[in-house]
């Protein structure tokens, strides 16, 4: 089941990296159903907090008629930043499985740990490695290219 959900989150990163955005692909789902999906709009809508979580988070919590998202379970592709783990822990989301590691921003276990190493009044349980070649191979794609790109318009 987390495999199915996490192709969904791979889908939106590929929507993402269409758009020339980083590939980041989030959804989340409450009851083995999706409720919400999105993938990062950040230069496109140039609003630093349009990143997939804050946009799945927002589109789950207008479904849902409520901020809080206690039985939901988020599924994203890389690693949240401190700014998306916030909001995940604010949103009371129960669980976030994770693509693949960020080891320059994330704060969800490998730069820092929001989720484990804090005493906040919620929780959010975490799992990594859900389909994590896929997710960061496609990372690791997009930022070669970007480079390759640079490279060219110099």
């Amino acid at each position: 089941m987390q495999e199915k959900f996490m192709k969904i989150a791979l889908n939106e990163a590929r929507k993402a990296y269409n758009k020339g955005e980083i590939p980041v692909g989030a959804v989340i789902v409450k009851d083995d159903k999706v409720i919400a999906k999105a993938h990062n709009l950040k230069e496109l809508k140039k609003d630093t907090t349009k990143h997939a979580e804050i946009l799945a988070i927002q589109k789950a919590s207008k479904k849902l008629d409520s901020w809080r998202l206690e039985d939901c379970e988020m599924y994203v592709t890389l690693e949240p930043c401190s700014m998306c783990a916030g909001a995940a822990i604010q949103a009371r989301i129960k669980k976030i499985y994770i693509g693949t590691m960020d080891y320059k921003t994330g704060a969800c276990g490998s730069v820092l740990n929001l989720l484990g190493d804090y005493k906040f009044n919620h929780i959010v349980e975490t799992e990594n490695g859900v389909l994590a070649d896929e997710c960061e191979s496609m990372i690791k794609e997009f930022f070669k290219e970007l480079r390759q790109s640079k490279k060219n318009n110099r």
